[in-house]
Formats: structure tokens, C-alpha cells, sequence
């Protein structure tokens, strides 16, 4: 190998090891944001049954319009370990967050973001909101819907729904293929999620909106008007199921970055 050809091997492992570095700090970005950035990090809890993805038409909406947007991944394993999943990846995050849930993420986020000073924002999406330790499930007693009914544990007691009921019950505003897609990638929940509480609701301190869905039938819209008249949300309400976000996206993100810029004021 001639000199000429050694020093254009070396400058090509220089820029390759260059390239390579600045792909770090570009990947840390999307998980730690930007303290320069004049938006805040929007951070999305899904509920049960679901995972991040649920949230795949949203996400674009959002980092179309400037945000930085991550979807925490909880295990629904327990009331206890959600929180502690996603209160880690709010530690990881820099600047303001706006911080929304849906379903079951309603109680994952009353707890992860107590005592958190980046959290300037809660929204509920069709959520669960309980008071310092009030379980959700005598609430879903007292406003019933027929989930409860279509719900079938597995030997380890998570719970699934059962395929025949999911679109009518969970996502009535989607297409009937789009409603098996959900059964056959449902994340089951730990039964104890129903009977567990939390200390101290973040919504009691942190500025929070509401989304009640009318055509809900996985959780009662009444419950939903009663969460969100008792933690003094700025509520909305709109003709879609339990999964407004994917049926009506561009709604879910209006009323998400309504809430970001309120709060940036």
C-alpha cells in the first residue's frame, strides 16, 4: 500500500469515527432534550392493554409542529413500577415537559410527576386521576362500563380483553381490522393495578386538561367528567372512543400543545 493510499485510508477512518461521535449527542437529544430548545418535551404514558406505539399517529403531529416528543414504555407489572419506569425517564429529560396519559396512564402520571419541578403540565386522555390513596376501582363500580365483563386473566393474573369485545368496548371509531390489530398486540396489565393507590396526586399542584371521549365505553364518560371537574382541569370533550388520540390525532395534539403553550406563559 503506497503512502498516498495509507493517508486516504486514515482520513477515511477519521471522518468515519468523527460521524460516528456525532451520532451520540444526537441520540441523547431525543431522550435528554434540548435545554436550548423554546418548546417543551412532550412525554406520553400509555394505558393498558397498549404500549408506545399506540401513540404512532400522534408523535408526527407533534414533531411536526417543533416539539420533542418520547413515549415511555412501561412494564404494567404494577401501579408502583410504572411510576418508578416513567419517573425515570423524566429524570432523564432537561427543560420543561408536558406530561400526558392515557387510560390507565391517568394514575401513572398523578404519581411520576409529584415533586418534579420540570413538569410544568398533566394531560388526561380519557384517564383515570385518583385522589392520595383512592384505588380506581371502586370509581369504575360506581360509574360501570362493560369492560370489567370481557376482561380474562392469564395464570400470572394479567388481564387481557377478549378479541370479540375489543372494538365495540375499546376502539368503536376504528376500522374493524384496526380494532384486531389491538387485540392481537395488546400489552396486558397486572390485575393489582385496580386495587393499588397513590400518596400524592401531581394534579393537585400542577396545571392539568382534561379530554373526555363521549363514546367511551372502556371507561364511563361520567367518571371522566367527575376526574376532571374534581381536579379543576381545563376540559374538553369529543365524539370519539377510548382512543380519540388515534382516531382523531390532530385533536388529541391541539389540546396537548394548547396545554404546553399555556403553561409557557
Amino acid at each position: 500500500m503506497t503512502v498516498q493510499r495509507i493517508g486516504r485510508t486514515a482520513l477515511a477512518l477519521l471522518l468515519l469515527v468523527a460521524s460516528t461521535a456525532g451520532a451520540q449527542p444526537a441520540l441523547s437529544a431525543k431522550f435528554a432534550s434540548n435545554t436550548a430548545a423554546a418548546k417543551p418535551t412532550i412525554v406520553l404514558v400509555h394505558g393498558a392493554f397498549a404500549d408506545g406505539s399506540s401513540f404512532q399517529y400522534l408523535i408526527p403531529i407533534l414533531e411536526k409542529d417543533g416539539y420533542n416528543v418520547i413515549a415511555v414504555q412501561n412494564p404494567l407489572s404494577s401501579v408502583a413500577d410504572d411510576i418508578a419506569t416513567t419517573k425515570r425517564l423524566l429524570a432523564w429529560q432537561q427543560g420543561p415537559v408536558v406530561l400526558v396519559g392515557h387510560s390507565y396512564g391517568g394514575v401513572v402520571i398523578s404519581g411520576a410527576a409529584t415533586g418534579n419541578p420540570n413538569v410544568k403540565a398533566l394531560v388526561y386522555l380519557a384517564a383515570f386521576a385518583p385522589d392520595a390513596n383512592e384505588p380506581i376501582g371502586p370509581l369504575n363500580d360506581k360509574y360501570p362500563t362493560d369492560l370489567g365483563k370481557h376482561l380474562r386473566p392469564d395464570p400470572a393474573g394479567y388481564l387481557y380483553i377478549t378479541c370479540d369485545h375489543v372494538h365495540e368496548l375499546f376502539a368503536a371509531d376504528l376500522p374493524e381490522g384496526a380494532a384486531r390489530v389491538v387485540c392481537a398486540t395488546q400489552k396486558p396489565v397486572h390485575n393489582s393495578v385496580f386495587g393499588a393507590t397513590i400518596d400524592s396526586p401531581a394534579w393537585k399542584t400542577i396545571p392539568s386538561w382534561y379530554l373526555v371521549s363521549r363514546q367511551d365505553h372502556a371507561i364511563n364518560p361520567d367518571l371522566e367528567r367527575f376526574y376532571a371537574k374534581r381536579m379543576g382541569a381545563k376540559t374538553s370533550e369529543i365524539n370519539a372512543s377510548h382512543v380519540a388520540f388515534i382516531s382523531h390525532p390532530k385533536v388529541v395534539a391541539k389540546l396537548i400543545e394548547q396545554a404546553a403553550t399555556a403553561t409557557a406563559k
